[in-house]
């Protein structure tokens, strides 16, 4: 295997055997349980770990927008046909909203059936609702038109400065397009964009050096600051969510990328640094830069990853959706609250829109949750105190579940459109199946 990807021109990257301990995911994976252990036994210690976790996230988040922008415009300038952008982001968009969908529907179906919420009797007028109110009142701010009017910036200078990914997203578009109708002379800008986004990449594979430290920092913080004693009086739900999250993946992820050509465990076996460091960080921006850098390596033309990956981040959440079905029943059974079966279909519906709305602010999937909800008086909103303490973890349920379905949903697009090398997609997932393999 490693003389036949050496002597591929399919793949880009020149592998080398390397020490089981110098493989970042091995790194990350030791980090992340020095990070519990120290959260577990000295938890003052651990709370103050905290900077190396939050550091190591602005780091990659500062450079987000710029690969976004690199990427968008380098790819959009390449394609010479306008038709074809707008057919990849049509494509884009009904797979997104298909799949989460379907991801709403198994976190409605998951609840129904195990009932994590019952037994719990909790009595809302008994329950802290002034810890709610902060969320809901950015709820009620950023409803759908608000959501919509945000998506363009102030100045173009600002969609950078302020890190938003949609606002970026459009500036990218329009700035290729514009170089799209130059021609040859736009080039000499289309170059310095290449280049910058060489430049880019390289500090990126500086960064990531640093993901061992970043994961060891917020894992400790996590761990020591709730403590996995405050799992215990929710340990079914979170359980429950959980498992439900990793079905999704292995089942109906895996029945996507096998129409698509590929299996679902070699492709999770591929990012599996990326993983690890969502896993560790509680962020899927932590794992956005080189998640777009691998799949550009697996085959993945470069202009639908620049499109696909970033308008996934907000469009296409299958983890928040299963998260919101079932945190909504919940709290519902939690209370002992009954839903007739049009109220859950009110739910469902009002979850396909405010899963991506409230994207972009602090809280977002606890924020769209209580949007949620108060589509449906019957269940009191002060009934989602009981979900504080655990959000933290299941926050990272959601993030990693997140990631992954948009990278199988590049994939899958890359396919629809013709622009999926399918034998460095193979040689990639074959060559990643060896732990000891490491791309440089």
């Amino acid at each position: 295997m490693s003389q036949v990807l050496k002597s591929s021109p399919d793949l880009s990257v020149i592998e080398r055997r390397v020490p089981f301990y110098r493989a970042l995911y091995v790194q990350v994976l030791l980090a992340i349980l020095a990070g519990i252990l120290l959260g577990q036994f000295w938890p003052h210690t651990a709370v103050a770990m905290k900077p190396f976790g939050d550091g190591f996230i602005k780091l990659i988040k500062m450079l987000i927008t710029v690969i976004i922008f690199c990427t968008v415009v380098s790819g959009i300038a390449g394609m010479n046909d306008l038709r074809k952008v707008g057919r990849v982001g049509a494509k884009a968009l009904l797979y997104f909203e298909v799949v989460s969908t379907i991801a709403l529907v198994v976190g409605l179906l998951v609840a129904n059936w195990l009932r994590p919420g019952a037994g719990f009797n909790a009595d809302p007028k008994l329950l802290d609702g002034s810890s709610v109110m902060s969320y809901a009142s950015k709820a009620k701010e950023q409803g759908v038109g608000e959501f919509l009017l945000d998506i363009i910036p102030n100045t173009v200078v600002s969609a950078f400065a302020d890190g938003n990914i949609l606002q970026v997203l459009l500036v990218s578009v329009l700035i290729g397009v514009a170089l799209t109708g130059l021609g040859e002379r736009a080039k000499p800008f289309s170059d310095l964009v290449t280049a910058t986004m060489d430049v880019v990449f390289r500090i990126i594979a500086m960064v990531l050096k640093l993901a061992p430290i970043g994961a060891f920092g917020a894992m400790a913080f996590t761990v020591g600051r709730y403590g996995f004693a405050s799992l215990l009086p929710l340990l079914k739900l979170v359980v429950t969510f959980y498992l439900t999250c990793i079905a999704f993946i292995v089942v109906i992820l895996g029945v996507i990328a096998k129409a698509a050509g590929f299996n679902v465990l070699r492709f999770l076996l591929y990012i599996r640094e990326e993983i690890l460091i969502v896993l560790g960080t509680s962020s899927s921006d932590s794992a956005l830069p080189s998640l777009m850098a691998k799949l550009e390596l697996l085959g993945c033309s470069r202009s639908v990853v620049g499109l696909v990956m970033p308008t996934g981040y907000t469009f296409n959440t299958d983890g928040t959706g299963i998260y919101m079905a079932m945190a909504a029943l919940f709290v519902a059974q939690a209370t002992n609250t009954p839903l007739s079966l049009t109220q859950q279909l009110v739910i469902l519906g009002v979850a396909m829109i405010t899963s991506k709305g409230a994207s972009g602010v602090s809280g977002a999937s606890f924020i769209a949750l209580v949007s949620t909800l108060t589509v449906v008086p019957t269940i009191p909103v002060a009934g989602m105190a009981l979900l504080l303490g655990v959000e933290r973890f299941m926050s990272i349920g959601r993030a990693l579940t997140n990631m992954i379905g948009n990278g199988v949903a590049t994939i899958v697009v890359s396919k629809w459109e013709g622009e999926l090398d399918h034998k460095t997609l193979a040689l990639a997932l074959a060559l990643r199946a060896d732990s000891n393999i490491e791309a440089r």
